[in-house]
């Protein structure tokens, strides 16, 4: 019976080592006490592509419907916006998504959403964490005989977000526009939607495994070098789109099969919504995002906030606020028109609307974005060492002893979540350790890439020689 705490994004663990049934069983049983306690009675339970999901959720639904609740359970692999979508659509009061997101392929995990259709927000996940014992719960109820008396309804999930991007997009346009695309699925929940949205799309990693061969399902440039080469080796296509393992995180590709990170798209949402379709509201992305979007909001006069890492507390605010446009360095994004949630989808196909609707490619709109707020580049490294390394560094940064990155002065920190170090020439580099995975990400963006690698050896050198 080991603790069980919700990091930047759920419960995440290793599959047959703390990712058991008994410890599903443990936290599906908090979760139903403590719908049960707010007078909640319906929840909806998703399963993405990861190897056990359909025995995890079934096993969630049967701990839910012991407790008296009805469960709406998708009826195959689904992404974590089908489940939050689901959830206004079923006027539900929670969802439950199994899935590990964009860790590696052992792992698996357990998210909660609410009515609203996003995550739920920080104050009441302690209050779930609160109602998790140590005893294995005893009461399970019977799948087959729920389904007969209606407590158990079985949901398309799937088709319900498909009939969700019809009703709010003209795909026509992007399909006649000479937009053509290449997708990696990275073998994640986002495969069968886009097979069907765009039957002329070129597919990469579309179809079901669980192993994900090994790679960690995470839309960053390092883990997409096929969809790159692809796109090199075959002109026609102009733009590429990659999701991660629940389809709620973004990577994109331009023409030439360079990758367009997520400070990059922000940016061209934020100048699509405000410029083109007359978008109004608050700007709200997590401390690791580049600070052109503060640049950029401000041009427009529009509210901007910061907030710490986990999309959770952008949509803690996008429920009672406007907001335009909010996002993570590492691929979730949210625009107003669609519920409180990450989406890498709807963001792919949004950034498609803008390129079907002025005719210009991805690399043209991030032209005219660069010169609103200057021309930057951005990476990010994922150092995988020891605990007490990494928690010894961020002590350092804690007492303030870094006070130089490769002989380049530190002018000033910034300490939101994490340390955000900038030098001279809009040049910095951030220091956070993971909230999900044993790592401590290191963030930097220069004037060019080869500031940026720079930038990125340096620090590593400067952590390297203060914990040796």
């Amino acid at each position: 019976m080991i603790p069980i705490k919700f990091g930047t994004d759920g419960w995440r663990a290793i599959i047959a080592q703390e990712y058991t049934l008994d410890n599903l069983s443990r936290i599906s049983d908090a979760t139903a006490r403590w719908m049960v306690s707010k007078g909640m009675s319906k929840v909806v339970i998703g399963h993405d592509t990861r190897f056990g999901g359909k025995m995890f959720a079934d096993r969630a639904a049967e701990i839910c419907l012991s407790h008296g609740l009805t469960v709406y359970l998708g009826e195959d692999f689904v992404s974590t916006p089908m489940v939050s979508l689901g959830i206004v659509k079923h006027s539900s009061d929670l969802g439950i998504v199994i899935t590990a997101s964009h860790n590696p392929p052992s792992y698996n995990g357990f998210k909660l959403k609410s009515a609203y259709g996003g995550p739920t927000i920080p104050k009441e996940i302690a209050e779930v964490e609160s109602h998790i014992v140590d005893v294995l719960p005893t009461a399970k109820a019977d799948l087959n005989a729920a389904l007969k008396s209606g407590k158990l309804i079985m949901t398309d999930l799937e088709s319900i977000y498909i009939d969700h991007i019809k009703s709010n997009f003209d795909l026509d346009l992007i399909r006649n526009s000479g937009i053509k695309l290449a997708y990696d699925a990275m073998y994640g929940a986002g495969q069968n939607v886009v097979k069907q949205l765009f039957d002329n799309a070129a597919l990469l990693h579309c179809e079901n495994n669980p192993s994900f061969y090994g790679q960690a399902p995470e839309p960053i440039s390092r883990n997409l070098t096929e969809l790159s080469q692809y796109i090199k080796d075959h002109p026609e296509i102009n733009v590429g789109l990659a999701n991660d393992g629940d389809a709620d995180r973004v990577g994109m590709f331009d023409a030439d099969g360079e990758f367009v990170d997520s400070q990059h798209l922000l940016l061209l949402l934020l100048y699509y919504l405000k410029e083109y379709k007359n978008e109004t509201g608050k700007v709200v992305v997590t401390f690791s995002v580049t600070e052109k979007m503060e640049k950029l909001a401000e041009m427009y006069g529009l509210d901007f906030e910061v907030t710490k890492i986990g999309f959770k507390y952008i949509a803690e605010i996008m429920v009672n606020e406007k907001i335009i446009a909010g996002g993570e360095e590492s691929g979730g994004l949210a625009v107003a028109g669609h519920i409180p949630e990450r989406d890498g989808i709807w963001i792919g196909l949004l950034i498609m609307e803008f390129m079907a609707k002025t005719g210009r490619s991805i690399k043209e709109l991030i032209q005219e974005v660069y010169t609103k707020v200057g021309a930057f580049k951005f990476d990010r490294d994922d150092l995988h060492i020891e605990n007490d390394k990494k928690w010894a560094i961020m002590d350092l940064c804690k007492e303030d002893k870094i006070k130089s990155i490769g002989g380049r002065d530190v002018l000033y920190v910034k300490k939101i979540d994490g340390y955000k170090f900038f030098v001279a020439d809009n040049t910095w580099v951030m220091i956070r350790p993971s909230g999900t995975e044993p790592v401590l990400r290191v963030y930097a963006q220069a004037g060019d890439y080869v500031g940026v690698r720079k930038m990125l050896n340096d620090t590593h050198a400067t952590l390297a020689e203060l914990v040796k």
